[in-house]
């Protein structure tokens, strides 16, 4: 899977978002100052053509909807984050966080809480 640029993201995530849209809606779910209409229609045929978007003709238009979830973008984009920058140790990302003050020692504690109620 092709990474994101961040424009490609921000678009992707208005799709996701949506599920499905014509480009009028995926236009105004930018936020301001919208970027114009032909600049989203080659956003998203770059993520026709990486294959992140599927396309459904309707008459004349086309409505657009997410071929790859969020959830399968966000994991891949984790590991690849862990694997380029913390040696594929995600013990080392999340210790990089706790001392960089993104997660307090508070929320790590909850998180392992929760992660422990939801595996049994």
């Amino acid at each position: 899977m092709k990474p994101l640029t961040k424009a490609e993201e921000q678009i992707m995530q208005s799709i996701w978002k949506l599920e499905t849209a014509f480009l009028k809606d995926i236009v105004e779910a930018q936020p301001e100052p919208r970027p114009h209409s032909n600049t989203v229609a080659t956003i998203v045929k770059i993520l026709t053509d990486k294959g992140f978007v599927g396309v459904k003709p309707i008459g004349r238009v086309h409505q657009y909807y997410p071929v790859v979830s969020k959830e399968d973008y966000s994991s891949r984009s984790m590991r690849s984050l862990v694997e380029g920058y913390f040696e594929g140790s995600f013990s080392d990302a999340v210790s990089f966080m706790v001392k960089q003050k993104e997660i307090s020692v508070k929320e790590l504690e909850l998180l392992l809480q929760h992660l422990k109620h939801t595996k049994k």
